[in-house]
């Protein structure tokens, strides 16, 4: 569950950078491929934290960029990203995956 209130609030108040995104880097490879996710539910610093760190221990995963203000999540990963791997670790963090950015 997020900890985001229904108005769009963070229910933690663990951030006031909603508008920022942060990136989480793990390891650089040779062969990377970088893909973008819509996710639903993200507002705050909380939310960020949340998404990077589920996302980012997912193996073959090499970074995790959240975007809160414009609702993507973009991971790197070693090879081709394993979307049903990703979208349970976004669910598991408390957000939706809605599907991949165009």
């Amino acid at each position: 569950m997020s900890c985001c209130t229904p108005e769009g609030t963070c229910g933690t108040n663990a951030g006031t950078n909603a508008g920022t995104a942060t990136a989480v880097a793990v390891a650089v490879a040779d062969t990377t491929v970088s893909t973008a996710y819509r996710v639903s539910g993200m507002t705050c610093g909380h939310c960020r934290t949340a998404i990077a760190t589920s996302v980012g221990a997912l193996d073959g995963v090499v970074s995790v960029d959240v975007d809160l203000t414009g609702g993507l999540v973009t991971v790197t990963t070693v090879g081709e990203p394993h979307d049903d791997a990703i979208a349970a670790a976004i669910d598991e963090a408390g957000y939706e995956l809605t599907g991949r950015a165009a």
